[in-house]
């Protein structure tokens, strides 16, 4: 007598019809976030700008005020540095050592008075904007009355200067003849439209990033835009999966 087997058919059921929208889908995401983070990339650009600088004899430190604010003490090194920089962490320093003894060497102390030994670097030819020529970098001892602003000791020393209304210096001895702060693209060519930097630290020099951006990197925004549209995506994978 023959046996008939009763156990039950295995159908299975192919995952192909599953993995193709599912792959299609997830190229469509990474082909949407390459977008996104190029279109952050694309927006860094630098500032052309006088950056203001202090020196404690051997190296330079970023000043953390401006030079209207600051109030240097006799024996003070500060230097203002002209270059194009995306932010503080970017900018050029002044070539030149903070050497009070050897930029004052020639200017004896004054009762009634301090000095303020200054390196005014103007730049490369290569961030100067066009047409115009960098003057070559030189160094000044200010004496200046014992409570005159870093500003004050610069204006001694190195006129005609230039401000914007927010107090930014804008040029040091008349250098550049025009232009503040403007936004440049990355081949140092001025950028049509864009917006001028904001002051970070109240009359510093150095220009605050556009829309609290940090320079080069994607935004917050950016960053949280990508995340969007990575886990709608990661939504409907799962959906397509409970239909299935």
């Amino acid at each position: 007598m023959t046996r008939t087997s009763s156990a039950p058919a295995v159908t299975r059921t192919s995952s192909a019809p599953l993995r193709s929208p599912v792959a299609a889908l997830l190229a469509v995401l990474l082909a949407a976030s390459g977008v996104l983070l190029g279109a952050g990339g694309a927006q860094a650009a630098g500032y052309r700008y006088w950056s203001f600088w202090e020196g404690d004899g051997k190296s330079w430190a970023y000043a953390t005020q401006g030079p209207s604010l600051v109030r240097p003490d006799d024996g003070t090194v500060q230097g203002f540095r002209f270059a194009v920089s995306e932010d503080s962490a970017d900018a050029d320093r002044p070539r030149h050592a903070p050497d009070f003894g050897a930029i004052c060497a020639d200017t004896p102390a004054k009762g009634g008075a301090k000095r303020v030994a200054l390196v005014i670097d103007s730049g490369t030819a290569e961030d100067a904007p066009a047409g115009e020529k960098p003057p070559a970098l030189r160094t000044a001892c200010a004496q200046v009355a014992p409570d005159a602003s870093s500003a004050e000791a610069l204006a001694s020393v190195a006129k005609p200067l230039r401000y914007d209304s927010s107090a930014m210096i804008c040029a040091i001895s008349g250098y550049p003849e025009s232009g503040c702060g403007e936004q440049v693209s990355g081949d140092g060519s001025k950028k049509d439209g864009s917006g001028k930097p904001t002051d970070a630290a109240s009359a510093s020099s150095a220009p605050a990033a556009d829309d609290g951006d940090s320079g080069g990197g994607p935004s917050a925004g950016l960053l949280l835009g990508i995340g969007a549209v990575l886990l709608l995506g990661i939504a409907a994978v799962f959906q397509a999966r409970r239909r299935r």
